[in-house]
């Protein structure tokens, strides 16, 4: 909200040029930069549920990328999983189903050397442990309702999984 606000003080300072509010639009500029450093800089910090909606949609291409024989994304969409769960360690440290996130990561390891050998059946077999492993995580911790399936379409319908 806050960086719509941002960009509508912004085009509207633009429009306005006339000689008496150049004072008052360079201060409106100061004030918006500033504003804009500030975002930048926020805490923000996702939830959990954010956290792992990404990590779904990462699984979803990583799926995609490596029946496709794209191996250069099915190794990108690994390093964005494994980046998103190190950040769910890193911000949800009083949550108890975070301090078992390290239970993933072989099953993720196992898709890595998988997609390292570009053998699309071992890819197959890891990325079912792997998504077993989600599961397996969710059981623990009374999350059971939030079954994650191999992918049956792609998670986003405007990019190419082939490779090029």
């Amino acid at each position: 909200m806050r960086m719509v606000f941002f960009l509508f003080i912004s085009f509207y300072v633009s429009s306005c040029t006339s000689p008496d509010e150049n004072n008052k639009q360079a201060n409106v500029q100061r004030d918006s930069s500033a504003f804009a450093k500030e975002v930048r800089q926020s805490a923000y910090k996702p939830g959990l549920g954010e956290l792992m909606s990404a990590i779904q949609m990462h699984h979803g291409k990583l799926w995609f990328a490596g029946i496709n024989n794209n191996w250069k994304l099915a190794e990108y969409e690994t390093g964005e999983i494994k980046e998103i769960l190190t950040s769910a360690e890193e911000i949800e440290t009083d949550r108890p189903e975070v301090k078992d996130i390290h239970t993933v990561y072989p099953s993720l390891d196992s898709v890595t050397i998988s997609i390292t050998q570009q053998n699309l059946p071992l890819f197959k077999a890891r990325f079912g442990k792997l998504t077993e492993s989600c599961n397996n995580c969710h059981n623990n911790h009374h999350f059971e309702f939030n079954r994650i399936i191999i992918p049956q379409s792609p998670p986003v319908t405007n990019q190419d999984f082939k490779p090029h």
